[in-house]
């Protein structure tokens, strides 16, 4: 099967930042000669994959190559994929997973159908790294058009301390920012040694420096539920209760809702609802 134009330059571009975030030590290749980029090199995936270099090399130049399943899988497996990173390898690849599994195992149908049935309440899934999973139509007024971001920047962290819409939108960002960091450093106690969690933390430390200083403080706290205030320019101040429901026996991936803190709220949330490009 052959992806478009596009597709294969964000594939080409996605492969890349995966491979430069694993270091030799880390998939047990011993280090030989001196790096000029972090990372493994090319041949190192290729012989990890068990597939050509060339080939390889090609499949991360984005050219028009036919590309297995088979050999996907084996890529995934070499540069450690979590299940989401997974599931977008095979998406930019326009292939089909042999692994049958949802998006993400907590994002079935059904949470999926009940997103949209909240709507105009504002909902999203959200994973205990704060990566932005699914969310309905009512979520863009709080977070924007995530479906325009790169598959790495949809992630409330990144978008909270580099100036996305989220963060343009939410009143209490200092507060917020604080609680969200003490957050992000408890859930990281049980995913330190994964390369998606350790790479997102390394591109915020390094886009950040209030990150860095939060960071620096060593904080954490529990998820769980609470007040936020947005400033949506097509209706002023919105007060919302923010409500998480785990979608398994563990911390992890939630649902989270917004709902309506009083009635002002309530009224202008309906009124958007209302509006010929409100649910758009």
């Amino acid at each position: 099967m052959t992806t478009t134009t596009t597709a294969r330059t964000e594939l080409a571009a996605f492969l890349r930042s995966r491979r430069e975030r694993i270091s030799p030590e880390q998939v047990g290749l011993p280090v030989v000669g001196r790096r000029r980029t972090p990372g493994l090199r090319r041949e190192e995936v290729a012989l990890l994959s068990a597939v050509g270099v060339t080939w390889y090399t090609w499949l991360e130049q984005g050219r028009d190559i036919q590309v297995s399943a088979q050999v996907l899988d084996a890529v995934a497996r070499a540069l450690q994929l979590d299940p989401t990173e997974r599931s977008h390898l095979f998406v930019l690849a326009g292939s089909e997973d042999p692994v049958a599994r949802p998006e993400c195992p907590t994002v079935t149908p059904a949470v999926r159908l009940l997103l949209e049935q909240l709507a105009p309440y504002p909902a999203a899934v959200i994973n205990s790294r704060y990566d932005v999973l699914a969310f309905n139509r009512s979520y863009h007024w709080l977070a924007g058009d995530l479906e325009e971001l790169p598959f790495e920047e949809r992630n409330l962290m990144w978008l909270v301390f580099t100036g996305g819409t989220f963060a343009q939108r939410l009143v209490d960002q200092d507060t917020d920012r604080q609680g969200m960091v003490a957050r992000f450093r408890a859930a990281m106690a049980d995913h330190g040694a994964e390369p998606a969690w350790k790479t997102l933390l390394h591109r915020l430390r390094t886009a950040s420096p209030d990150f860095e200083e939060l960071w620096g403080r060593h904080e954490v706290a529990a998820a769980g539920n609470g007040v936020k205030r947005f400033l949506v320019p097509e209706a002023g101040l919105i007060r919302f209760e923010y409500t998480s429901l785990w979608l398994g026996p563990r911390p992890g991936s939630r649902l989270v809702t917004y709902t309506p803190r009083d009635q002002e709220s309530r009224e202008k949330l309906l009124r958007l609802d209302a509006e010929p490009s409100g649910g758009q």
